[in-house]
């Protein structure tokens, strides 16, 4: 594989005009770069944090967890996710600082275990952020049916919503990246004062039991449903990893991308960890576990108005849609992202590699997502053969199988990238100076890989159905495929293309590496091209 010493020191692939333009200029041409200097720290740390979706995690994952699972100690479940989180973020964030590529994952895996790693990976990143991002369409639809249902009367069906939102969704993606982090930027600072009310007044309101802290009980974590309960509290975490998928275009991105990964750890864990222990005074964590069970999905919103009032609640009930909407742009930006920088590296068509001249911006990385997105909600729609449209079928469904699957791909890829960490660092001679560093990716590693056999192990139960039947199995084997397919891939550009295979996980520093060498690009040939 090409090696570079360049990859600490920028973006290689920015390069302004004598007269200080400050223009995009590459070996390949101003298309083949995402722009840089576009996001800053905050646009950024707002960018990863909407795709958390506060309100999301609050009202629907805290609440399955208890009424699920019956894990009364949800709240130390979060503290010590948040420990393994900041463990693996110590050696990514290390490797964001040498590795400049909106590939992120991949390119990381590429780096530490060569190209046919990284091709396995980028087709389990690409299919586990976009089945994420297909789970969330359907509970915004359902959502917004609900709403429009009880304020307008209006009745439609879940996904025409759903649809809309696809279609919104692609024009934002499309888009400068800073005018998108705006956007997420605002939902989520309303997200974020809503829960801080809410937990104030759960503070202030408790159950029977009043401020007890029995929830951080190491006992409280026993139980058959633990294993479960730990992939929930991990889809909570899923999006300070997307950090470096920006790198490209921050100002700074040697610093700039591993301080939001610690800040967006470090909010998760707190605020999350803070909030599902409010929840459980306010009903007092002995009846935490039944009150949810009676509840349901309902549970935040009939804690919160005898509290606060019924205007409130449908404040927080609306706020709660546009944060999901929120978590479904930051993931498209992500995978129009990946496409880009597998379409630029030889992974996927060349044409996706390219960006829009007007944003900088991987529009078709982003008009591939949204057909795909089309046609997957498109599909549920067709197949929902109750007599008005089951208004629970995106929620039991798509939401589920989609949130699940995306979850198990991305413990997968961090679990992967934790070993590819320390065998980058290895292979160049940096194991003593980085050996904190390497002993925490290789703690990290054992944590997610035990969380990886929990999930795959318990997978029927995370979807709602039977041991041993089909979407239990069928469901993880989507990624297992995708990782095989990844793999065969890679091997095949190994022994026909080989110059492809070795730009994998470059991004456009291979461009460079090819400049400076004089090395004619195999990719300007049609047979590169297609």
């Amino acid at each position: 594989m090409l090696t570079s010493s360049t990859g600490n020191k920028g973006n290689p692939g920015r390069t302004g005009r004598p007269g200080g333009s400050g223009e995009i200029s590459t070996f390949k041409g101003q298309e083949r770069a995402l722009r840089a200097g576009r996001i800053g720290t905050p646009g950024l740390l707002l960018s990863v944090l909407a795709a958390s979706a506060p309100l999301m995690v609050v009202a629907g994952v805290m609440v399955t967890t208890y009424q699920v699972m019956g894990i009364v100690g949800q709240p130390l479940l979060f503290v010590v996710l948040g420990v393994v989180m900041a463990l693996f973020s110590v050696g990514y964030a290390e490797m964001s600082r040498h590795v400049h590529n909106a590939g992120a994952f991949y390119a990381y895996i590429a780096r530490g275990l060569g190209g046919t790693a990284g091709a396995g990976a980028s087709f389990v990143a690409l299919a586990a952020y976009s089945a994420l991002q297909f789970g969330i369409y359907g509970i915004f639809g359902f959502e917004v049916t609900a709403l429009l249902g009880k304020h307008l009367g209006i009745t439609v069906s879940w996904w025409v919503p759903a649809l809309l939102g696809v279609v919104l969704i692609g024009v934002l993606g499309a888009l400068k990246i800073d005018l998108n982090a705006k956007v997420l930027g605002v939902l989520l600072a309303v997200e974020v004062v809503l829960i801080t009310v809410l937990d104030i007044a759960f503070a202030a309101a408790p159950g029977p039991q009043g401020l007890s802290l029995h929830a951080f009980d190491p006992a409280t974590l026993g139980g058959a449903g633990l294993g479960t309960a730990l992939c929930f509290a991990v889809a909570a975490f899923v999006g300070f990893e997307q950090a470096p998928v920006y790198a490209e275009e921050t100002s700074r991105p040697q610093t700039v991308v591993a301080r939001v990964m610690f800040l967006a750890v470090g909010f998760v864990a707190v605020f999350f960890a803070l909030s599902s222990w409010l929840i459980g005074v306010a009903t007092g964590p002995d009846h935490v576990v039944a009150t949810a069970g009676k509840e349901g999905p309902g549970l935040l919103f009939a804690l919160t108005g005898p509290r606060l009032g019924g205007t409130f609640t449908d404040l927080l009930h609306l706020f709660f849609v546009t944060g999901i909407f929120a978590s479904m742009l930051s993931f498209h930006n992500v995978v129009a992202r990946y496409a880009f920088a597998m379409g630029r590296e030889g992974l996927l068509p060349a044409a996706l590699g390219r960006t829009a001249r007007t944003s900088g911006a991987p529009a078709l990385g982003s008009l591939l997502q949204s057909v795909i997105s089309l046609l997957v909600v498109g599909a549920f729609a067709l197949t929902d053969r109750t007599p008005d449209g089951d208004p629970a079928t995106p929620v039991l469904k798509l939401f589920t199988w989609g949130g699940n699957v995306g979850a198990l791909g991305v413990i997968v890829l961090m679990a992967t990238a934790s070993v590819a960490v320390i065998a980058f660092f290895l292979r160049r001679g940096a194991g003593r100076a980085q050996a904190g560093r390497l002993l925490a990716a290789g703690l990290a590693a054992l944590a997610l890989l035990t969380v990886l056999v929990y999930a795959v192990k318990d997978f029927g139960v995370l979807v709602g159905a039977e041991k041993g039947s089909a979407p239990s199995w069928v469901l993880p084997g989507v990624i297992g495929l995708a990782a095989l397919v990844g793999l065969g891939y890679g091997r095949v550009l190994r022994a026909r293309r080989p110059r492809v295979h070795a730009r994998i996980g470059l991004g456009n520093e291979a461009f460079q590496l090819e400049k400076a060498a004089s090395v004619p690009s195999l990719s300007t040939t049609p047979r590169e091209e297609s």
